[in-house]
């Protein structure tokens, strides 16, 4: 079979304290995102794909990570 196992896919909870100043520019982007596509999403919504998208562009960071297991 081609397809192997899928991951765990159990969405997990976390909670984290910004800067004013970071929150302020996370609202900004939501803003900025729903001009662009026309769209409204709260930052929470958006925060999980922002960070996706800043890992897979750290080129340095997907290297280090293939010499370990799962993470």
């Amino acid at each position: 079979m081609k397809l192997g196992k899928l991951p765990d896919r159990t969405p997990v909870k976390m909670t984290i304290v910004l800067a004013p100043s970071l929150a302020m520019r996370l609202r900004e982007y939501a803003d900025f995102y729903a001009e662009t596509y026309g769209s409204r999403e709260e930052v929470a919504e958006l925060i999980p794909f922002m960070l996706e998208a800043f890992l897979e562009s750290d080129a340095k960071f997907r290297k280090g990570s293939k010499r370990r297991p799962d993470i």
